[in-house]
């Protein structure tokens, strides 16, 4: 909360605490610790439990969520190990010795998806659906879990206002897509020399982008010495953009140059 930079301190200020504190005090404890701004992930070895008796009446673990709250004014929640856990967007467990893995989603998710009617590019709708599904199939390890996930996403979609068969078009193209991204070729380049780059504002009076591909395969290509056309679409202004400006207004008829000199300029008698 505050500066922008206020993650960066406290990732710093803390990081070094771990690796000079608590990873040398607890290095035959944690077997794995890795932190994600204020989110730690671990995997826990209490060697100092013998049966179910602690030594010297507090285990390693006791003193491993004391020193963690030992730095500064930061409190910790810590879980009591377990073999599950949610971190992030996925719940992590153990079962039958191997890691197993499935999407978490909390409990008041809204799952507030663009809408039908939204002014958004019809590109935004698709890379939405091939993302999350993507998304649910690497992180669910087990079929069922990602067939339920995913019906789960159709669902929350049509509650959004979707109709289904508007949207079976855009699944299979996205499990297409999906299928063929490990076979795709990772040295593919485009030459920039070779490709056209149009710049279009998306509207939903405007023509789309079929219409526009089609214009450019009927009138110039092999024509205008590009062997290639990359459609670039962006957003026009919404009221947030208009509303909320980040920018600071400029001092008009003035600019960083002039005000500079103003200011190194000698004094005057």
């Amino acid at each position: 909360m505050g500066t922008p930079t206020a993650p960066l301190y406290s990732i710093l200020t803390f990081g070094f605490h771990g690796n000079t504190t608590i990873l040398n005090t607890f290095q035959a404890n944690l077997l794995y610790y890795k932190c994600f701004i204020d989110d730690i992930f671990g995997i826990w070895i209490d060697n100092n439990v013998k049966g179910n008796t602690p030594i010297n009446g507090e285990t390693s673990w006791d003193k491993f969520t004391q020193q963690l709250n030992t730095f500064r004014s930061l409190r910790w929640n810590v879980e009591i190990p377990s073999t599950s856990t949610n971190f992030l967007d996925l719940t992590i467990k153990i079962k039958d010795n191997k890691i197993v893995t499935t999407t978490y989603q909390k409990s008041f998710n809204l799952y507030l998806y663009i809408p039908p009617l939204s002014a958004h590019p019809s590109s935004c709708i698709k890379g939405l659906i091939t993302g999350e599904i993507y998304r649910y199939w690497l992180q669910n390890t087990e079929l069922d879990d990602f067939i339920n996930m995913t019906n789960n996403f159709i669902l929350h979609l049509i509650q959004r206002g979707h109709q289904l068969h508007q949207l079976l078009p855009m699944l299979h193209t996205a499990a297409a897509n999906i299928d063929n991204i490990n076979t795709r070729s990772t040295n593919a380049k485009v030459n920039d020399d070779n490709t056209l780059y149009i710049h279009w504002r998306h509207h939903p009076s405007n023509i789309n982008n079929q219409t526009i591909w089609q214009i450019y395969n009927q009138t110039l290509r092999g024509i205008v010495g590009f062997k290639d056309m990359r459609l670039a679409i962006s957003r026009p202004k919404n009221l947030r953009d208009i509303l909320c400006k980040s920018d600071l207004p400029t001092i008009p008829n003035n600019n960083v140059s002039d005000i500079l000199t103003q200011l190194l300029e000698p004094p005057t008698n």
